[in-house]
């Protein structure tokens, strides 16, 4: 067959089509090595993780279907985990999508898509799951020999990866494609640190489909971000250190990182908790930071994640208790008086059940009258200053640190919010409006002492 067809001028690619027979056409039509471009092809070598890392409209997608067709057409595969940012991800991209997997498979080869089971089925019995990377624990039981990874730089549970590595163990040889535009997040950061070992990095720009490209689409939005940082990445798919419009760097958290805190003179453990309780929910922010004799800020734990209400209560008290922190903070635009409430009877079981001595946990609760980025500003002009350590290494917080951006348009920051509060009761406070003019927020205690 012939070699690449994408390669040819579109006079000479006709030329060659127009010799064929309507079989031959037919056959060709489904021929992904006669219509890709050589990066669009997996590399040779022994690697456990094809990592493509490239800009928008480079077909990454097409390129993670192909692949798992491939393998599952040459009865390499017939566990396959396909996963994506979001479960409607899942299905409006990798299953259903114009590059997904029901549009690339020949007719004669096509799988049957059962969506109630989020599972595909081909003629000779293998079958692909689909999994959302909000969901975890989904991944945690089930076993394949290959999988798909769709956008990694843009899940926002890192145990999500570490439970699909678990589960990628069946049969000979189990692979990955991950297919990611980059972003400046710690997994992505550590495959790339992998390549030659057992990652196999390929790296496009958005120009290598230009002819596949609506021309408007580069006339009108590639041009508008050529030469930016965002154009770097989104474009050229570079892997950025961090987000152009961050509060923060990497450097202030590396330049005066720790392994142990000095002796401290007050503790706050910081709560922002989340808005529901679903799948889909944002975490809850749960950190503990603390003001050290020496005048400095030391951030002591991060503790964050998805919770309950009495998860996340839990989680808190509990590290209050291991710490000895002297209150807790809690951010109450989204919870009223439950915030208080959910800490008090928590607080009550948990002496109750031993894990703490006292039931009376002093509680602060912080109410935000101004936007994220006046409460966050300050704080990272302390960090800017090298007035704040970090104990020990933080990778979630940190990266979201270096990646949010205020007019980003992303997630709630819960992690970084938490953050905030704290140094903002030990430190932004103490030091007066010449730091913070534009933080405003009304306080209440339930407790007296």
């Amino acid at each position: 067959m012939i070699e690449s067809l994408a390669s040819l001028d579109a006079t000479t690619r006709h030329a060659i089509i127009d010799e064929l027979t309507p079989a031959e056409v037919r056959s060709i039509a489904f021929d992904w090595h006669a219509w890709a471009r050589p990066k669009q092809l997996a590399p040779a070598g022994d690697w456990r993780i094809w990592l493509l890392l490239a800009g928008r409209g480079f077909g990454k997608t097409r390129c993670g279907a192909e692949r798992i067709r491939s393998k599952i057409e040459a009865s390499l595969s017939g566990r396959v985990a396909l996963v994506a940012p979001t479960a409607a991800d899942a299905r409006d991209v990798m299953v259903e999508g114009e590059s997904g997997l029901m549009a690339i498979c020949p007719p004669w080869n096509r799988p049957v898509y059962e969506p109630s089971k989020r599972r595909l089925t081909w003629p000779n019995g293998a079958t692909a799951t689909t999994y959302s990377a909000d969901e975890p624990e989904r991944l945690r039981g089930p076993q394949h020999d290959d999988a798909w990874a769709d956008e990694l730089a843009s899940w926002r549970y890192p145990e999500s990866w570490d439970m699909l590595m678990f589960g990628l163990r069946l049969g000979d040889n189990p692979q990955c494609v991950v297919t990611t535009t980059p972003k400046p997040v710690a997994l992505v950061r550590d495959l790339v640190k992998r390549e030659g070992i057992d990652v196999a990095i390929t790296r496009g720009s958005t120009y290598e489909n230009r002819c596949n490209l609506a021309p408007a689409f580069f006339t009108q939005i590639v041009s508008r971000y050529e030469g930016t940082r965002l154009g770097r990445q989104e474009i050229h798919a570079d892997v950025l250190d961090q987000a152009e419009g961050a509060l923060w760097k990497r450097e202030w958290f590396d330049a005066h990182r720790v392994t142990v805190a000095p002796p401290l003179r007050r503790i706050t453990v910081n709560i922002d908790p989340a808005a529901s309780n679903t799948t889909a929910s944002d975490e809850t922010g749960i950190t503990a930071t603390g003001v050290g004799e020496d005048g400095r800020g030391y951030l002591l734990a991060d503790r964050s994640g998805r919770y309950s209400p009495d998860g996340w209560a839990r989680a808190a008290i509990s590290l209050w208790g291991e710490l000895r922190a002297n209150v807790i903070i809690a951010e109450k635009n989204n919870g009223g008086d439950m915030v208080t409430n959910t800490i008090t009877m928590t607080a009550r079981e948990l002496a109750r059940e031993g894990v703490i001595s006292t039931a009376f946990v002093p509680v602060e609760t912080v109410w935000a009258s101004q936007g994220k980025f006046a409460r966050a500003e300050p704080v990272s002009a302390l960090y800017e200053q090298g007035r704040i350590s970090h104990v020990g290494t933080f990778a979630q917080l940190e990266d979201q640190c270096c990646t949010w951006e205020p007019n980003g348009g992303e997630r709630s920051p819960d992690r970084l919010d938490s953050l905030v509060w704290g140094f903002t009761e030990l430190m932004v406070e103490s030091i007066g409006p010449t730091v913070s003019p534009d933080i405003s927020m009304t306080r209440t205690s339930p407790w007296s002492f």
